[in-house]
């Protein structure tokens, strides 16, 4: 960003009203994204985020400079390496996300190039001549002539995710026709509020976290239970254990409370608490029984009525 000395502090003072005005910021990685590209990913993220692209020594500087008043914005240093740009934003982090990562071009195999995916040609027919065999050869893909043309007998990989494209192995793909790469975007970190994590913390789910928060209430509980340590996450469990040991010295001893009244009733009776439930359950089968009968009764009416006349009659 070789600008005038007035462009850099224009935008030293963007950088320090963008950091001012958002609470969260995407540390994007801009790697083969091209101009026109980088208009296009704008203009989608326009209403929902603003970015921001500069030379990393003037990015730390700036950081530098407001670090003294706003100290948490310390944890972006590690991560200005690179070719990175900032996203500002004030919305939603997983909308802004998605459309900050949607935005993709296919783009050919380049020599020296890193692949970021494994490319695998597909077996088929190429709709080459049979000269350039040797060529397939030479890069291990098993051919044979069909119809006059070059035919890949079988699916072979020819470029491993993470390794440099090879002369060869480009020079092939591009006489395939084939774009094996998507470039675009990718997200590095993402800061808010004081904190920075992976984006890989946006896809977890608000169901899982609560699971986490339940299962890590309940630990607590069981630890503070087992150390006979009061705490809000045990207080409840302790409470419950101490009204079981109340019940339990009452049913034990003459003393008596409301709680631990209708126990006793029916420790001292359990027949009588027996035979209410199945009571209840004659009385409700009584109508449904009484009904039931009633519809027989009608059914056979309706048919002593039938057989009082012949087919003819």
């Amino acid at each position: 960003m070789g600008g005038t000395r007035a462009q850099k502090e224009a935008w030293f003072t963007k950088l320090n009203e963008l950091f001012e005005a958002y609470t969260s910021i995407f540390i994007v990685n801009v790697d083969n994204v091209g101009s026109q590209q980088m208009h296009q990913i704008r203009a989608s993220l326009r209403g929902k985020a603003v970015v921001l692209m500069g030379k990393n020594t003037m990015v730390r500087r700036a950081i530098r400079q407001i670090i003294s008043e706003k100290p948490e914005f310390e944890k972006l240093m590690p991560h200005v390496k690179g070719n990175i740009g900032f996203v500002f934003t004030s919305g939603d982090l997983k909308e802004v996300r998605t459309a900050i990562l949607s935005n993709r071009v296919a783009a050919p195999a380049r020599a020296g190039a890193y692949a970021p995916d494994d490319v695998t040609v597909k077996a088929g027919n190429t709709g080459m001549e049979p000269g350039k065999t040797s060529f397939f050869q030479a890069l291990g893909v098993p051919t044979k002539i069909a119809r006059g043309t070059i035919e890949i007998v079988s699916d072979v990989k020819v470029v491993t995710a993470g390794t440099r494209v090879g002369s060869s192995e480009a020079m092939l793909l591009n006489m395939l026709n084939i774009s094996p790469f998507t470039y675009g975007m990718t997200v590095v970190q993402i800061y808010d509020n004081g904190n920075t994590f992976e984006s890989s913390v946006l896809d977890v789910e608000e169901e899982d976290l609560i699971k986490q928060f339940t299962s890590g209430i309940k630990q607590i509980a069981a630890i503070s239970l087992a150390l006979n340590f009061p705490t809000i996450a045990s207080v409840a469990h302790s409470l419950v254990n101490s009204y079981k040991n109340l019940l339990a010295v009452s049913l034990a001893t003459d003393y008596e409370f409301e709680g631990s009244k209708k126990a006793k009733e029916y420790l001292a009776n359990p027949d009588a608490f027996a035979a209410a439930p199945a009571a209840a359950a004659a009385t409700e089968a009584a109508p449904a029984a009484a009904a039931a009968e009633e519809e027989k009764k009608e059914d056979a009416e309706e048919s002593d009525d039938d057989m009082g006349f012949g087919l003819f009659d």
